[in-house]
């Protein structure tokens, strides 16, 4: 019957379905009532009809009372009390039908843009990580853990964190914030995103090529020296001390090839391995045009002259550079009301607590316990991850911990920031 309803958009009154003329196609289905002993008897169907006119369910009333107060236990109680329903009924049915449709259908267009926001972060969040795939999980990681330390700060009843506490929506706009947190790479160079080195493939090949020309031009060197020799009628000792020359100069040059690949590795340089470096950067040749050049450039001599893992100062500036990308992006999106602090809990994830963070050098009481928060899972889970290009696992999570409590730095006694929802998001918006 309710199938009739929604196919053919008609109102069904039946004073009694067990009784239905012949020429009807549909049928009642009396399962429930034997199962239930319950009786069956009047009933009214109305479709519901969304704004765009389309059949979004069916209102099924059944067994319309003389007297409301009156339980229908037994077949006697439904002979007796069980009346059809009348054209007041049909009236107030087919307005409650329409409401109704209005408000299912907002329900659905709401479940909807739901999904519709999920698909659209879960989507930027792969987007993201494509560009670095050895980073693949890492905000759904992030977020996992973050969620996990705030039911835990929300549970504690004593101690500096006693008055944090997170709702449902709190925890919704925390485990976005941490799902969008890396949003920002989207602006930082992809090659520096996944520099596993301390040179770029193409610069390394570079350099190879220049020490291949300068051997060239050593052996030609060499060559001409020995033809001049033979000409002068020169001895074989004198020839014999050339190739000694030749082999002792190529194996210098291969030598500082070698000193480059291993500087060239995100490992922390010894003091000797700055000066060979340096020494082979300042070691001149002269190139096709007959000017004067050295083995390695400036550039090439700041790369491989980092002393710890593979960034200059210049890209690591630029790989900080996606905090304020992400706040920025973040912040165009109009969240609403129960989300409008999430591009500000996101863009504090690298503040410290002693201001030496980034971006914005905020110190304890201005960074929100969110943050904190997510600042912990964050750099749990890169200590933690698999290996990387540019460094290995941190396998223990004993340790991983114990690396976190030693790195643990400017405490402090004050109270721990939790600003309200009403307040406007900002760093100069806080209620500590």
């Amino acid at each position: 019957m309710a199938g009739t309803v929604a196919l053919r958009r008609i109102v069904l009154n039946i004073a009694d379905v067990y009784e239905l003329p012949e020429d009807v196609t549909y049928r009642v289905d009396p399962t429930l009532d034997r199962k239930t002993g319950y009786v069956t008897r009047s009933m009214i169907a109305v479709p519901l009809i969304s704004r765009r006119n389309d059949v979004i369910g069916v209102i099924q009333l059944i067994n319309k009372k003389r007297h409301a107060a009156r339980k229908l236990l037994t077949r006697a109680d439904v002979e007796e009390n069980v009346i059809p329903f009348d054209d007041r009924s049909r009236e107030l049915v087919t307005l409650l039908a329409a409401q109704a449709g209005a408000s299912l259908e907002t329900a659905m267009l709401y479940g909807e843009i739901q999904a519709l926001f999920d698909g659209f972060v879960h989507a930027s969040v792969e987007a993201i990580e494509s560009r670095d795939p050895t980073t693949s999980g890492h905000s759904r990681r992030v977020a996992d853990l973050t969620i996990a330390l705030a039911r835990v700060v929300d549970s504690v009843a004593e101690g500096p964190f006693a008055h944090v506490h997170f709702d449902g929506d709190d925890l919704r706009e925390l485990e976005y914030a941490c799902l969008l947190h890396d949003f920002g790479k989207i602006g930082v160079r992809e090659k520096v995103l996944v520099k596993a080195k301390k040179l770029y493939d193409e610069e390394k090949t570079v350099i190879r090529m220049r020490f291949d020309y300068v051997a060239r031009t050593i052996e030609a060197d060499v060559l001409a020296r020995k033809v001049r020799i033979l000409e002068s009628g020169g001895s074989s000792r004198s020839m014999d001390a050339l190739d000694a020359e030749l082999a002792h100069r190529l194996e210098k040059l291969e030598n500082s090839w070698k000193a480059i690949e291993a500087a060239n590795e995100p490992t922390v340089l010894r003091e000797g391995d700055f000066a060979r470096i340096q020494t082979i950067a300042s070691e001149p040749y002269v190139d096709l045009r007959g000017e004067i050049r050295t083995l390695l450039d400036p550039e090439d001599t700041e790369c491989l002259l980092v002393d710890r893992g593979t960034l200059t100062p210049s890209e690591l500036e630029e790989i900080r550079s996606h905090v304020m990308h992400s706040l920025r992006f973040l912040s165009r999106i109009p969240w609403g009301k129960s989300l409008q602090r999430l591009p500000f809990i996101a863009g504090a994830h690298h503040e410290r607590p002693d201001g030496t963070g980034y971006p914005n050098r905020l110190r304890s009481d201005e960074i929100p316990v969110q943050s904190k928060l997510m600042s912990v899972a964050d750099v749990y889970d890169a200590l933690t991850a698999s290996d990387r290009p540019y460094k290995k696992a941190v396998r223990s999570r004993e340790r991983s911990i114990s690396w976190l409590e030693v790195q643990r730095t400017g405490s402090s006694t004050r109270r721990p920031c939790a600003y309200s929802r009403n307040q406007q998001c900002g760093p100069n918006r806080l209620r500590t």
